[in-house]
């Protein structure tokens, strides 16, 4: 298993139902490659450094997942593809800090993680 953490930021005009639309749609889509979503942590409207698509704020969400497949693309298509959400960024956890924070495992960090 390999663990993920993905942020998406999404339209600041954003209604709670699409936010949870669109988590039940990354969801699933992980679901049909053997993943799972773990944790999944809602920041809510932020304001950004600098102006994005003439926008100064968006919809802040953070998902941590893990899943048997290394391939992530039908995944990146899906949200740059999706015209409510900003930007994104998908990172890979290395395998201590999965563990870590209970990703992974029995959620304690090994000695050479260390």
């Amino acid at each position: 298993m390999r663990a993920y953490e993905l942020m998406i930021i999404m339209d600041a005009g954003v209604e709670e139902p699409a936010v949870g639309a669109r988590i039940a749609q990354v969801s699933e889509n992980l679901a049909a490659h053997g993943g799972e979503v773990k944790v999944e942590d809602r920041w809510g409207k932020r304001r950004f450094a600098y102006e994005i698509n003439h926008q100064h704020e968006g919809y802040y969400l953070v998902l941590e997942f893990v899943t048997e497949t290394r391939e992530m693309a039908t995944l990146e298509r899906l949200l740059q593809l999706a015209d409510d959400v900003v930007r994104h960024k998908l990172i890979r956890l290395p395998n201590h800090e999965a563990a870590r924070r209970g990703l992974l495992g029995d959620g304690i960090p090994t000695a050479a993680a260390g």
